[in-house]
């Protein structure tokens, strides 16, 4: 009788290095052995050749529910499984339903673990007229980490944060031991280029990124970090369009304070010139894609070390709300979930850069960002068994084909994928097998930072 449940065989990629011939043991749910060599027995035992045997991705950046009646977790968490996902992080901004409280909190695990096929944390954020004061009850509910917006995109569903309230929002949340991410856009000067772009009569693709030219997010840059060094707070750039924001983070490391920055898969993945000109209103995402020399500096800024997570910012808008000739009319964000971990296999591997960055950018560090490195994160013994394999199987990309998608469209259509998602493993179950998913809703769980984790008087 063997010990183990489940026993993989291929290319381990860890965080640190590859163990080529390597496998991964799994016992009652979580990792119990990772090594090289034959592989142990076992109840169920896969040799799988020259495939890429990787962590489960955990996706920092998910709006399952942006737009009611649309794609809610029982999709957002199909096309995580497809894609090698088997965590993602949801933001507090749904239609309906802001999550700035303890009750919100309970309302969104209560309404998402029936639907759940994948685990999931959550977000929180603030009601500006209500101040932080809410913020340690929301920790006591289990949020992962608070999200603000320097830039206010609706008043209710996705607010600005002044910057006196920002800097009470931050002194809060560095006595709980969680991080404070903020989207970065300067409220005032995007106002300013968007009437700027607005005189001029720029409709089309290029309306987008002239109304917010790169100042306009590095300014805010600049204020999310100054904030977090004045007040202790781990501070997190939740999406970075511009090799310069990598560098601004970087410097405020050097200097010892807590300065994470996250990059996007589209800002890895799509260019202003090619693919903003040929979607138009379908890759209008803020911060805007940027031009193709800014992708390539980004890759660069990934090989040296500079970039903390990878995420999609993944948000399914049904494509009426996509398609309005008026750049500036659209929706803003794409879907992502299904194509993020062979996205970044395909550029790493085209630049030559190891894979062991997609095992620390997409599992090891936002596990540890998020406080859930006690259960997830790493193929590590005592660590769930979430587990993510890649074939050597060439494949376009088409998101009406897959049948794991609300939506029939996605702006990486007609990418060729070298490697392709082959199984999902989530807690040793098989969540996807190449074709199908097979996790049902409901076998997702909340998962949360330890209960040890308290707010400090």
């Amino acid at each position: 009788m063997s010990d183990f449940d489940l026993v993989l065989s291929g290319n381990v990629v860890l965080s640190s290095r590859i163990l080529e011939a390597g496998y991964v043991a799994v016992r009652d749910g979580k990792v119990a052995e990772v090594g090289q060599g034959p592989a142990p027995a076992a109840r169920e035992r896969h040799e799988l050749g020259n495939a890429l045997i990787l962590p489960g991705a955990i996706d920092a950046q998910v709006h399952s529910l942006s737009q009611k009646d649309q794609e809610d977790f029982i999709w957002s968490t199909r096309s995580a499984a497809a894609g090698g996902v088997t965590t993602i992080v949801d933001m507090p901004y749904d239609e309906g339903n802001l999550v700035c409280s303890a009750e919100a909190v309970r309302k969104k695990v209560d309404h998402a673990s029936p639907q759940a096929r994948v685990d999931f944390a959550l977000y929180g954020t603030i009601d500006p007229e209500e101040g932080a004061k809410r913020i340690p009850e929301q920790v006591e509910a289990g949020v992962a980490a608070f999200k603000f917006s320097t830039f206010g995109t609706d008043p209710k569903r996705f607010p600005r944060i002044p910057p006196g309230l920002l800097e009470e929002c931050f002194a809060a949340i560095a006595r709980t031991g969680l991080t404070a991410g903020v989207h970065n856009e300067d409220d005032e000067a995007v106002r300013a280029a968007m009437e700027k772009v607005k005189a001029l009569g720029i409709t089309d693709y290029r309306a987008h990124a002239l109304s917010r030219p790169p100042l306009t997010e590095l300014l805010a840059t600049l204020q999310v970090y100054e904030t977090g060094a004045l007040t202790g707070a781990d501070a997190h750039i939740v999406h970075c369009s511009l090799s310069r924001g990598y560098d601004i983070a970087a410097s405020y490391r050097a200097q010892g304070f807590a300065a994470s920055i996250e990059c996007c898969i589209h800002y890895l993945t799509l260019d202003e010139e090619n693919d903003v000109r040929r979607l138009g209103g379908k890759a209008k995402i803020n911060p805007p894609i940027r031009p193709r020399a800014e992708v390539e500096a980004l890759w660069r800024q990934v090989a040296s070390g500079n970039v903390t997570l990878v995420s999609t910012d993944h948000v399914s808008w049904s494509e009426n709300r996509k398609t309005n000739p008026d750049m500036l009319a659209n929706a803003s964000g794409v879907p992502g979930l299904e194509v993020m971990v062979p996205l970044f296999v395909k550029g790493a591997l085209e630049r030559g850069i190891s894979l062991t960055w997609a095992a620390k950018l997409m599992a090891e560090n936002p596990a540890r960002h998020f406080r859930l490195d006690h259960v997830k994160g790493a193929l590590t013994p005592g660590r769930d068994a979430d587990i993510t394999v890649l074939v050597p199987v060439e494949k376009t990309y088409d998101a009406s084909a897959s049948g794991n998608n609300v939506v029939g469209w996605s702006p990486y259509n007609g990418i060729k994928l070298p490697w392709t998602t082959a199984a999902t493993y989530l807690r040793g179950k098989l969540a996807f097998d190449g074709t199908k998913v097979l996790s049902e809703p409901g076998t997702g769980k909340f998962v949360r930072p330890p209960q040890q984790i308290v707010v400090a008087s």
